[in-house]
């Protein structure tokens, strides 16, 4: 009963990017039609502002590593619908 118990859980929770352990990679995968696995290998090269109020100048470098490894798991991802998404899934909430 106890290994049971435990199986549910863990297999409940969600995972996350290691370079940005606050986002849910699964339900953000979900939203932009690729499969997580692609999300966190997209994902690995992006590298988060530590105080979660990035530059315009590493938001620029991040999205340009992360949307055409993104186009090319779903082509019609667009950077409005990344934006969304990911503001969706901000951990400080959209306007944060």
């Amino acid at each position: 009963m106890r290994l049971t118990l435990l199986v549910i859980l863990f297999s409940g929770t969600a995972t996350f990017a290691d370079d940005d352990p606050n986002r849910p990679t699964g339900l953000i995968a979900a939203d932009l039609g690729i499969e997580q696995a692609q999300f966190i290998e997209c994902f690995r090269p992006v590298r988060p502002a530590g105080d979660k109020f990035p530059s315009g100048e590493l938001q620029r470098r991040n999205k340009d590593l992360l949307l055409p490894c993104l186009q090319a798991a779903n082509s019609a991802i667009t950077n409005d619908a990344l934006d969304r998404v990911m503001d969706k899934y901000r951990p400080e909430g959209a306007n944060g």
